[in-house]
């Protein structure tokens, strides 16, 4: 298994939304856990380099402000993958939402990037953005909150 076939299982693994797979070819062993890093177990030294296509993002360097127990009626939304959040669909578009704004129930929020792949984060609520946890651009961590919404 090379590495061009390594990233497009991992691309296929994203896209369909898998969250674990496990692989026995021969005697290459594949394991991949979305959130985590990529574990090869195998003789070949080879392969075992091919490692680095799913490395984990380093941490923020200013990370998220710690989230307090949430007020009544204050739901938060939490970043379903590692990634790099972005507010809007490209640059100088106007943002997806911002501080005030009314969402609807599965409005898009903002957009994840993950491996090159625009994961578009939705609303999992109806309500008021009470407040946008992150900056443009930041990298985001698996559960990491995003967003306050008051929820109507």
């Amino acid at each position: 298994m090379n590495q061009k076939e390594i990233k497009e299982l991992v691309e296929f693994l994203v896209e369909k939304d898998i969250a674990e797979f496990e692989m026995e070819r021969g005697e290459i062993k594949l394991r991949i856990k979305r959130g985590y890093a990529v574990v090869q177990q195998a003789p070949a030294p080879a392969v075992v380099a091919a490692a680095p296509v799913a490395a984990p993002v380093a941490p923020a360097v200013a990370a998220a402000p710690p989230v307090a127990a949430t007020e009544e009626g204050v739901e938060i939304i939490k970043s379903p993958i590692v990634g790099t959040f972005y507010e809007a669909s490209s640059p100088g578009a106007p943002a997806f939402t911002k501080q005030g704004d009314k969402v609807a129930l599965g409005q898009v929020l903002c957009i994840v990037e993950a491996m090159k792949l625009m994961n578009e984060i939705e609303s999992e609520y109806a309500g008021e953005i009470v407040k946008v946890l992150v900056s443009n651009g930041q990298p985001v961590e698996y559960g990491q909150p995003l967003f306050k919404i008051r929820v109507k």
